[in-house]
């Protein structure tokens, strides 16, 4: 058993979990935070990304014990209240989701690339999401997303 203690979300957090739990499994059921999904296991799929001290991580390659002492932010965190993240405005906004269950990754990851990557191009923006995956809408209404996004956030 290892004792983990971090921040989620705010909050501070301290739990006596497995050595084997992987971040993913630790944010889901120990912390009952269910937007992050597991989606594939292999770390192909993206559905599981969350911010580790503010870098995009696919939870599923992680465990809950690397990431002690950090600053996780998970899809439920990035709302100021009852306002969207403006990422997540986007992504209602221009249809950029339709099952919903890549979404929470996709935003994550999305968020992360226009914080870091003023102008970007849609190209770059296909480019900087290619760790995630989506089998629903071909990517085109994402991109259109994160480029109204990117407008809010002053990228």
């Amino acid at each position: 058993m290892a004792l983990v203690k971090m921040t989620v979300n705010g909050q501070a957090v301290e739990y006596d979990v497995p050595d084997n739990t992987l971040l993913v499994s630790f944010i889901r059921e120990t912390l009952e935070l269910t937007g992050t999904h597991v989606g594939c296991d292999t770390s192909q799929c993206g559905a599981c990304v969350v911010h580790v001290d503010g870098q995009s991580v696919k939870a599923c390659t992680m465990l809950a014990a690397q990431a002690a002492g950090s600053e996780i932010t998970t899809i439920e965190g990035i709302a100021n209240g009852d306002e969207l993240h403006p990422m997540q405005k986007a992504f209602h906004e221009n249809h950029g989701l339709q099952c919903g269950y890549c979404t929470p990754g996709m935003v994550m990851s999305a968020i992360e690339l226009v914080e870091k990557n003023k102008g970007l191009t849609e190209q770059q923006i296909r480019e900087g999401l290619e760790g995630n995956i989506c089998r629903c809408t071909g990517y085109h209404n994402i991109v259109k997303s994160v480029q109204a996004a990117a407008q809010e956030m002053g990228g």
